[in-house]
C-alpha cells in the first residue's frame, strides 16, 4: 500500500511540474500566449545605400545596424527580425495598419506626422542639402533653384520645403526612390537631386556614381531622424534606453563610420549624437 501512494504522489507532482512549465511560458521569446511576440517586424529602406539596403537576403546601412541593436534591447535575436521595406510614401500608413512594429527608415520626426504616429528618438540628426553633376558649379544651394528640375521622393518633405520657402518657381519631379532620382541627374533630365545630407552621401558613393555627382555641402535643414511607431505602441522608454546605450558604449558612433565613413560625411558634430526627447 505504501509503495502505490508514493507512486501516486511522485505522477501527482510530475503532472503539476509539466502545468507550472506548461503555463509559464507565456513571457518567455517567442511564445504566443501573451507575452513578447515571436517575430518583430521592422520597415527599411531597400534602396539607400549607407542607411538602408537591400542585396539579396542581406540588409545593410545605419538604420539597419540601428534597428538591430533595438531589437536585441528588447529581446530579438536577428533570426527573430522581419525587415519590410518601408516607402516614404507609405510610412504612416504601415503603422496605422500594424504591418510593421517599428520604422527606422530616415524618419525625420514633425509635428504633422505626430498627429497619426508616434516616434522613439530621434537616433540621428541630418540636414537637408543637394545632390548634382560633379562639373556643376551654379547650384549653390536651394536659393539657386529657381526654373530648375529639382528631383526628390515621392512622399517626402525635402522638395517641398525647397518650393515653400526658397525657390518657388522650381519644377518637382518626382520619383519612387532616391536611385531613380540619381539616374535621372546623370541622364541629365533633372538639375539636382535633394533629401538629407547623409542620405545623398551613401548615393554618391556608389561606384556607378562616382565622379558624375557631389554634394554642395550646404545643409538647410535639421532632420531629427525618430523610430516610427503606432500611435498606441508602449516601446517608446525602452527604445529610448536602447539608443542612449548604443550611443554610450560606442556602438553608435562604429555604425555610423561602419557605413558613411568612407564616403568623407561628417555629420553636424553639435547636433550628434542626439539625446531622445521624453516620450509623450
Amino acid at each position: 500500500m505504501r509503495r502505490r501512494v508514493g507512486f501516486a504522489v511522485v505522477a501527482a507532482a510530475a503532472t503539476l511540474a509539466l502545468a507550472a512549465c506548461s503555463g509559464g511560458g507565456g513571457d518567455e521569446p517567442g511564445s504566443t500566449g501573451g507575452g513578447k511576440p515571436e517575430k518583430i517586424r521592422i520597415g527599411i529602406k531597400f534602396d539607400q545605400p549607407g542607411l538602408g539596403f537591400q542585396d539579396g537576403s542581406k540588409y545593410t546601412g545605419f538604420d539597419v545596424d540601428v534597428a538591430r541593436y533595438v531589437a536585441k534591447s528588447l529581446g530579438y535575436e536577428e533570426g527573430d527580425i522581419e525587415f519590410i521595406a518601408a516607402p516614404s510614401a507609405q510610412r504612416e500608413t504601415m503603422l496605422q495598419n500594424k504591418q510593421v512594429d517599428m520604422i527606422f527608415a530616415t524618419y525625420s520626426i514633425t509635428d504633422k506626422r505626430k498627429e497619426t504616429v508616434s516616434f522613439a528618438g530621434p537616433y540621428f540628426v541630418a540636414g537637408q542639402d543637394l545632390l548634382v553633376a560633379a562639373d556643376d558649379s551654379a547650384i549653390t544651394g536651394p536659393d539657386t533653384l529657381e526654373g530648375k528640375n529639382l528631383c526628390s521622393v515621392t512622399g517626402s518633405t525635402s522638395a517641398q520645403r525647397i518650393k515653400d520657402e526658397y525657390a518657388s518657381g522650381v519644377n518637382l519631379v518626382e520619383q519612387p526612390g532616391y536611385a531613380e532620382c540619381v539616374t535621372a541627374l546623370v541622364a541629365g533630365s533633372v538639375d539636382a537631386v535633394t533629401t538629407d545630407d547623409i542620405i545623398l552621401a551613401g548615393l554618391a558613393a556608389i561606384p556607378a556614381n562616382a565622379g558624375k555627382v557631389k554634394v554642395v555641402g550646404n545643409p538647410f535643414s535639421e532632420e531629427r531622424y525618430g523610430v516610427g511607431l503606432p500611435k498606441d505602441s508602449d516601446q517608446c522608454e525602452p527604445i529610448n534606453e536602447a539608443i542612449t546605450k548604443m550611443i554610450d558604449d560606442g556602438s553608435w558612433q562604429k555604425a555610423l563610420d561602419d557605413n558613411v565613413g568612407s564616403t568623407g560625411y561628417k555629420p553636424n558634430a553639435d547636433l550628434n549624437p542626439p539625446k531622445p526627447d521624453a516620450c509623450g
